[in-house]
Protein backbone atom coordinates (compact mmCIF):
# COMPACT_ATOMS: atom_id res chain seq x y z
CA UNK A 1 0.00 0.00 0.00
CA UNK A 2 1.71 3.12 -0.83
CA UNK A 3 1.29 6.52 0.79
CA UNK A 4 -1.64 8.07 -1.30
CA UNK A 5 -3.76 4.64 -0.93
CA UNK A 6 -3.06 4.74 2.69
CA UNK A 7 -4.38 8.66 3.19
CA UNK A 8 -7.03 8.06 0.90
CA UNK A 9 -8.63 5.20 3.13
CA UNK A 10 -7.48 6.07 6.26
CA UNK A 11 -10.59 5.97 8.74
CA UNK A 12 -11.44 2.33 7.35
CA UNK A 13 -7.64 1.27 7.32
CA UNK A 14 -7.48 3.04 11.04
CA UNK A 15 -10.70 0.77 11.88
CA UNK A 16 -9.40 -2.10 10.99
CA UNK A 17 -5.66 -1.54 12.52
CA UNK A 18 -7.58 -0.77 15.70
CA UNK A 19 -9.92 -4.25 15.60
CA UNK A 20 -7.01 -6.29 14.69
CA UNK A 21 -4.92 -4.81 17.26
CA UNK A 22 -6.61 -3.77 20.45
CA UNK A 23 -3.58 -2.02 22.07
CA UNK A 24 -4.11 0.83 19.78
CA UNK A 25 -4.95 4.26 20.26
CA UNK A 26 -6.03 6.94 18.09
CA UNK A 27 -2.96 8.92 18.98
CA UNK A 28 -1.04 5.92 17.91
CA UNK A 29 -2.41 6.00 14.69
CA UNK A 30 -2.23 9.67 14.27
CA UNK A 31 -1.66 10.10 10.56
CA UNK A 32 -0.17 13.58 9.75
CA UNK A 33 0.20 14.32 6.23
CA UNK A 34 3.74 13.59 4.97
CA UNK A 35 4.46 11.83 8.11
CA UNK A 36 3.97 8.17 6.91
CA UNK A 37 7.45 6.90 8.15
CA UNK A 38 6.48 8.49 11.63
CA UNK A 39 3.72 6.77 11.50
CA UNK A 40 4.76 3.24 10.67
CA UNK A 41 7.80 4.03 13.43
CA UNK A 42 4.94 4.27 16.07
CA UNK A 43 3.24 0.89 15.09
CA UNK A 44 6.53 -0.61 14.95
CA UNK A 45 6.90 0.44 18.53
CA UNK A 46 3.82 -0.39 19.52
CA UNK A 47 3.79 -3.80 17.69
CA UNK A 48 6.75 -5.27 17.80
CA UNK A 49 7.00 -5.81 13.96
CA UNK A 50 9.55 -4.63 11.21
CA UNK A 51 8.90 -1.99 8.98
CA UNK A 52 8.55 -4.51 6.41
CA UNK A 53 5.85 -6.60 8.47
CA UNK A 54 3.98 -2.91 9.28
CA UNK A 55 3.76 -2.41 5.27
CA UNK A 56 2.26 -6.45 4.54
CA UNK A 57 -0.32 -5.82 7.58
CA UNK A 58 -1.52 -2.55 5.87
CA UNK A 59 -1.59 -4.08 2.36
CA UNK A 60 -3.50 -7.08 3.55
CA UNK A 61 -6.03 -4.49 5.25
Amino acid sequence: MNTTELTGNWNQTKGKLKQRFAMLTDSDLLLVEGEHDELVGRLQSKLGKTKEEIHKILAEL
